[in-house]
C-alpha cells in the first residue's frame, strides 16, 4: 500500500509494534514493511468463517470463539452466517485494535462489537482455550500469519502440541479447529493429525471472485 498515512501505532503484549496505516478509501496493518492484514484483501478471512458455520450447518446454538478481531472480516461473516441462537465470543489481545474499529474504521465495523450474538475479551486467547472444557464447537484462530509466531513468538504456543490438545480439550464432539495461514505447512498438518485430529486443508483466494494469491485453512475436526 503505497503513499500511506499512519494513523495509529500499538505495541502487541510480549511482541512488536504494529500500524495502522490508510491510503485513500482502504486500511491497513502493517508490521514494519509487512502488511498483516488489509481492507482490499479479505476474501479469506471471510471464508475462515463462513466456510466454519457450513460445517456447522445445523447444530442448534452453537458457540464459536474467535481470535483475534484483526479488521473484523472474520467475525462479521460468521455473524452473517450464523441464526439469533449462535454466541459468538472474541478475543483480542491489542486494545488499539478495537480502539481502530469503533474509531476510524467504524463505518467498516458497521457496530459488529454490538451485536447481541458477540462477546468481547481483551485478553488472550489461549486463556479462553485453556479454561473451557468442551465448551465450542468451532474454534477460529488467525491471530498470526500461521503457525509460526510473528507479531508475537508467545502465539507458537497455540500451535504446540500443549496447545492443540488444549484446543481439543476446549471442543465439543465433533467441533472444529479452523486456522487461517498464509501458506502451507505440510509439517503442521501431521502435527495436528498426531494430536488426533481430522484435518481438510482448503486453499481460499485473498480477494474476491477468486482472484488474489491463495491463503490456507484448516479444519481439524474432533473426533
Amino acid at each position: 500500500m503505497s503513499g500511506h498515512e499512519l494513523i495509529g501505532s500499538a505495541m502487541v503484549p510480549d511482541g512488536i509494534e504494529v500500524r495502522l496505516v490508510r491510503s485513500e478509501d482502504d486500511y491497513a496493518i502493517m508490521l514494519e514493511d509487512n502488511e498483516l492484514m488489509s481492507t482490499d484483501l479479505h476474501a479469506s478471512e471471510q471464508a475462515l468463517a463462513t466456510l466454519t458455520c457450513e460445517r456447522l450447518a445445523g447444530r442448534a446454538a452453537p458457540q464459536l470463539l474467535i481470535g483475534g478481531y484483526g479488521m473484523g472480516f472474520t467475525l462479521r461473516a460468521a455473524l452473517g452466517a450464523l441464526g439469533d441462537d449462535a454466541s459468538v465470543t472474541v478475543a483480542e489481545i491489542v486494545p488499539e485494535i478495537i480502539e481502530w474499529a469503533r474509531g476510524p474504521m467504524r463505518e467498516l465495523t458497521a457496530d459488529c462489537l454490538d451485536d447481541a450474538r458477540v462477546v468481547l475479551v481483551m485478553d488472550d486467547v489461549a486463556m479462553l482455550i485453556d479454561a473451557a472444557q468442551q465448551g465450542y464447537d468451532a474454534i477460529l484462530l488467525d491471530v498470526d500469519n500461521g503457525p509460526s509466531g510473528l507479531t508475537r513468538q508467545l502465539n507458537d504456543g497455540l500451535y504446540s502440541r500443549t496447545g492443540l490438545q488444549a484446543a481439543m480439550a476446549a471442543l465439543r464432539q465433533n467441533g472444529l479447529l479452523a486456522i487461517w495461514s498464509a501458506e502451507p505447512d505440510p509439517d503442521f498438518v501431521t502435527h495436528l493429525e498426531k494430536v488426533g485430529f481430522k484435518v481438510e486443508e482448503v486453499h481460499a483466494n485473498a480477494l474476491p471472485d477468486c482472484e488474489g494469491g491463495h491463503h490456507v485453512i484448516w479444519f481439524a475436526e474432533k473426533l
